[in-house]
């Protein structure tokens, strides 16, 4: 059987872009990868996705969507890709189980958090601990919070959780700080912002929640438990993209830039490998919400419609 996309991934790109290829008639396959439903699903309340005023659980918006695209008839495995190669006009999409032959590739795989590889962080993920200041800020009202990192993302999340929490702390392991000048000092005069530097964090501590974390100092060895109610890692994203490597490519960041391919009607959501479209946070680099993955895979979709319509008659 030869479907007539194969999607990798079942975030918001993915799941809503199934929604548009299925529902165009396209013969569609989603490979939800290990994480089934992406980051989402490791969230809490998400209360910035448009159409629930009273906002919903991460993990229930992503059931959600895949219930509506398996309703237009898309098939849903959970599988993880290992390889794509291209077979003539088509591609062979190879797993650790099977092998699927498919006319276009949607790449939708997102992008993971970089973690310090705590097991607190696991423990207290969605009770404190976060990833994305611009999706849960707005739960740390009035508290106090702590921001990890040195670069310009760092600086730019302390200064959006300025917004709602009455204390950031930003927690640096180096004295000097991988931050552009004006976003460091924009957050240097910041009276919310007090900065920690030659401190590493060892463990996250609370209870039902978090309470604390337990930093030392890198100069004198020096270890104690710095009283938070909300821990925010801004040390990076790495998309999800390592087994497309030497396929389609790929930014020195691993990212997967997207271009038109300079024939009218150009397809935005192009990789340089016809037929292998991108969409989501394995893109984007700089927004990484969930309701603009969701419309880059919307428009991924509608480019393989458009591209398989002129590619095939």
């Amino acid at each position: 059987m030869t479907y007539d996309v194969v999607i990798i991934g079942s975030g918001p790109a993915g799941y809503t872009a199934g929604v548009y290829t299925s529902r165009a008639m396209l013969k569609t396959l989603i490979l939800t990868g290990i994480q089934e439903g992406g980051q989402l699903t490791t969230t809490t309340e998400v209360e910035n996705f448009p159409g629930f005023p009273k906002g919903i659980m991460g993990p229930q918006l992503m059931f959600d969507m895949k219930a509506q695209v398996e309703r237009f008839g898309t098939k849903v495995l959970a599988e993880s890709v290992k390889t794509v190669t291209p077979n003539g006009k088509q591609f062979s999409i190879v797993t650790e189980s099977a092998t699927y032959e498919t006319k276009s590739v949607i790449v939708a795989t997102g992008a993971s958090a970089m973690y310090l590889g705590l097991p607190s962080e696991k423990t207290f993920a969605g009770k404190g601990v976060s990833a994305c200041a611009t999706c849960d800020g707005f739960f740390f009202r009035g508290k106090e919070v702590v921001v990890v990192g040195g670069g310009d993302t760092a600086m730019e999340e302390a200064t959006f959780l300025t917004k709602f929490a009455k204390k950031v702390t930003i927690i640096h392991r180096r004295e000097e700080f991988r931050a552009s000048a004006i976003m460091l000092e924009r957050a240097k005069i910041d009276s919310k912002i007090t900065f920690l530097t030659n401190k590493i964090i060892e463990e996250i501590v609370g209870d039902t929640s978090v309470t604390g974390v337990r930093i030392k100092d890198v100069k004198t060895g020096k270890s104690e438990t710095y009283p938070t109610q909300g821990v925010f890692l801004a040390i990076g994203h790495k998309p999800n993209t390592e087994f497309l490597k030497g396929i389609v490519d790929l930014d020195k960041k691993g990212y997967i830039p997207v271009h038109g391919l300079g024939i009218p009607g150009d397809y935005h959501s192009a990789t340089n490998v016809p037929g292998i479209f991108a969409a989501g946070d394995c893109v984007d680099f700089q927004y990484r919400q969930a309701v603009v993955a969701a419309g880059m895979g919307c428009m991924a979709a509608l480019d393989v419609q458009k591209w398989l319509e002129r590619y095939y008659n």
